[in-house]
């Protein structure tokens, strides 16, 4: 996000640049109005859309289209609830028929207790899903080595878990995270796990490039608020980062000099 009176680099994915540095979802919101509403107040320029859960084309029930306009808002197909690389494939390829979108989320699950990915199902999809001329932004393991081998196959994002899916934990590898953010190219973005505003922040002045939030503001009290905060926190945390926190110390410092003291 640009901040006015600070000069900062824009986020740009697969070419296109984007003002905010906040992704939302469209699931688990109690309708798409108040989706819609939430996504005004975070600012956010892309939508998640998952493809099995979300309704596109039957007019006879509410449409996310006639809330969110596609024409404004880049959609951003994803495969969540896939467990093969088949299935992810085919969502996505069938995701190009309906709507013609190109930039696309991989996600590929191991199990349906942790919702972690599937690592040997996900590089294999994003490489065939590559060379089908698809733009992969891909949810990984905070895996470095992971990380490096889909950035050199050719995805245009890389964005690992926080926690899992929708536990809302915060960052658990703060380490992890920052050597895949030290290694890339391309944009690193949280996906996953982020509960709150300060989770945001704190994933921010790691250094990436920016945060996908679903479950932490559709699931809050007043996901309207909640998006607000979240937006505010990624540019927060995106200017500490930019700023460079001051060393961490074992002992007291003084704020002012002890040195002439009365």
């Amino acid at each position: 996000m640009a901040i006015a009176g600070f000069d900062d680099k824009p986020l740009v994915i697969a070419g296109k640049t984007y003002g905010s540095r906040l992704i939302i979802g469209t699931g688990k919101y109690k309708d798409y109005a108040e989706n819609a509403a939430a996504l005004e107040a975070s600012g956010a320029e892309i939508v998640t859309v998952a493809i099995r859960r979300v309704n596109l084309s039957d007019p006879a029930q509410p449409m996310l289209v006639d809330y969110i306009d596609p024409k404004k808002v880049t959609f951003l197909p994803n495969t969540a609830g896939c467990f093969t690389g088949e299935d992810a494939v085919r969502t996505l390829r069938l995701a190009r028929e309906a709507g013609d979108w190109n930039l696309v989320k991989l996600e590929v699950l191991g199990d349906k207790k942790t919702l972690y990915p599937n690592m040997i199902e996900t590089l294999r999809s994003a490489e065939l899903l590559i060379k089908d001329g698809f733009e992969v932004m891909v949810y990984c393991s905070d895996d470095p080595i992971m990380a490096r081998e889909l950035e050199d196959m050719g995805c245009v994002a890389i964005m690992p878990l926080a926690a899992p899916i929708g536990s809302g934990l915060g960052i658990q590898n703060p380490i992890g995270i920052r050597l895949i953010i030290e290694q890339s190219k391309v944009p690193v973005l949280v996906d996953a796990g982020v509960g709150t505003a300060s989770d945001a922040a704190i994933a921010m002045e790691l250094g990436c490039d920016g945060i996908i939030s679903n479950t932490a503001i559709a699931e809050a009290k007043d996901p309207i608020r909640m998006a607000a905060a979240m937006k505010h926190a990624v540019e927060a945390g995106r200017l500490a980062y930019l700023a460079g926190r001051m060393p961490k110390k074992m002992y007291a410092d003084p704020s002012s000099p002890l040195a002439g003291l009365i």
